[in-house]
């Protein structure tokens, strides 16, 4: 933390506010005592917070910790989705225990992990509930500022939860709650933030991002699953400094853009990293499919590869991110609507391509005519639509083998000015494999041994999850067709089949 930042004087302070019960202002001289946000004591109630919204396995964990004495709080995300009545993704828990205590009290069921940041990752039904500690946090702190004096109400528990905050990268993720008390703890603004819908950094944006560019992926990554904006100082500093993300270890970028094209937010992801140059510094297939197309940021509709996202943003909020080379196949050489559908069903009836174009023919519903990645319909006899459809399954398979390869995606970028020199590859070797056994049963037109389809096109979260290949099929066709044939008021014909 810089010299400016490190208050030099603390100044704790009541109002009798029946809306802010008790609201703690921060003094670092005159001047930062007029900037800075006022530390707020929120009764939980007032947003609507009910027990049963936090799951068992969180509070199980929670009355274990309190039981031995500890003081435990939810902190971060998870109650900034519960004060927006979202349903966060996990929940994660902050406690005056070391971690070595943490994992003592859950023995056998817990191990601490990560070096820079250590965290005990504690097993509950199944599920992993992750619990931090004020002490752990405290020894990795850039600031070496000591609690040395207090006003008469200002508490040391106050600059020990201020202190944690401080260290965190969004003021609308720097929010603690006490669930046993019902009360929210907000030393930088943040509710405030998410009442005008930002994503503002705790510290200066400069700083906080030369400190961790891995803000940089996840500022993008909240904004685009929140719908927040960015203040003119963060926008500023996430495009000025967003070749730096370059430097992180390439499973936290792959951990990063994952979590970017899951859960309902990846149209929405892909328009962001396009907008503030890091697109090309991370994807640049579709960064060059951007380029090539000249891409606008008010587009709606009409550009391909965001519909086909925005579909999959649609149907479900998945765990696994989708790879997109059906698009980039279509991008190189653009098909028929009729082959992508036939190609679709194939890959769902596990390579059966008799009953695949059985079905295919049966299609009497208008295909979307504003991609430029489908040509007009024709007839075709069954001979050449089986041939047309194993080309698609040909170039998909290159596609998908160049975007897995160092020298092809290096070449990619180099076909974009501003793109830095870097052969990263995201799509792992396992996911490539899977991937492409499901396109070569397409390419060969012989069903795979043993494979059922699902009878229904009803989404099994679960399985999905799991990446059971007959979800994972299922939720392919299904952003597919809904992406050729969209749902109008002029034809709501459908496949009978």
């Amino acid at each position: 933390m810089s010299r400016s930042l490190r208050p030099t004087i603390w100044e704790c302070t009541y109002w009798a506010d029946p809306n802010w019960p008790i609201t703690w202002g921060l003094v670092s001289g005159a001047a930062a005592a007029a900037e800075a946000p006022e530390w707020k004591k929120v009764s939980a109630k007032r947003f609507g917070i009910k027990d049963s919204m936090i799951p068992d396995e969180a509070w199980n964990v929670l009355h274990r910790l309190r039981s031995r004495g500890y003081d435990v709080y939810l902190v971060g995300g998870c109650v900034r989705d519960l004060i927006m009545k979202k349903t966060p993704k996990d929940f994660d828990i902050i406690t005056t225990a070391d971690l070595r205590q943490v994992k003592d009290t859950f023995s056998g069921s817990a191990v601490i992990v990560g070096r820079r940041f250590p965290i005990c990752h504690v097993y509950e039904n199944n599920s992993i509930v992750e619990v931090s500690s004020f002490n752990t946090y405290a020894r990795g702190s850039t600031s070496n500022q000591i609690y040395t004096s207090k006003s008469p109400h200002c508490s040391k528990n106050d600059y020990i939860r201020w202190k944690n905050c401080q260290g965190r990268d969004f003021t609308i993720n720097g929010l603690m709650f006490n669930p046993y008390a019902e009360k929210i703890y907000d030393y930088f603004g943040g509710i405030e933030d998410i009442k005008k819908a930002k994503v503002r950094t705790v510290i200066p944006a400069g700083t906080s991002f030369q400190e961790d560019c891995a803000r940089i992926l996840r500022a993008i990554r909240i904004a685009a699953r929140l719908g927040f904006n960015f203040p003119k100082e963060t926008a500023y500093y996430v495009r000025t400094l967003a070749c730096s993300v370059a430097r992180l270890d390439k499973g936290r970028i792959l951990m990063e853009i994952n979590y970017m094209l899951a859960y309902g937010s990846a149209e929405a992801s892909l328009r962001l990293l396009w907008r503030f140059g890091l697109l090309e510094h991370l994807l640049p297939f579709q960064a060059a499919y951007f380029s090539s197309t000249r891409f606008k940021r008010k587009d709606k509709g009409t550009n391909m590869l965001l519909v086909l996202f925005s579909k999959l943003d649609n149907f479900l909020a998945p765990n696994r991110p989708c790879h997109n080379t059906l698009h980039e196949a279509l991008v190189r050489q653009p098909r028929d609507p009729l082959v992508v559908a036939t190609f679709a069903l194939a890959l769902y009836l596990g390579g059966d391509m008799s009953l695949a174009l059985d079905i295919g023919k049966s299609i009497n519903r208008q295909h979307n005519t504003g991609f430029s990645e489908l040509l007009e319909p024709q007839v075709w006899d069954d001979k050449h639509l089986v041939g047309e459809v194993q080309s698609l399954a040909v170039s998909m398979r290159r596609a998908l083998t160049e975007m897995t390869d160092e020298y092809f995606v290096a070449n990619a970028m180099a076909k974009i000015p501003q793109a830095p020199s870097s052969d990263l590859v995201f799509i792992p070797l396992q996911a490539y494999l899977k991937v492409l056994k499901l396109i070569e049963c397409v390419q060969h037109g012989k069903k795979e041994h043993g494979y059922e389809p699902k009878r229904d096109g009803n989404i099994d979260y679960h399985d999905l999850s799991y990446g059971t290949p007959a979800e994972v099929r299922n939720v392919f066709t299904l952003v597919v067709f809904d992406t050729l044939y969209p749902s109008n008021t002029e034809n709501q014909q459908d496949v009978s089949s």
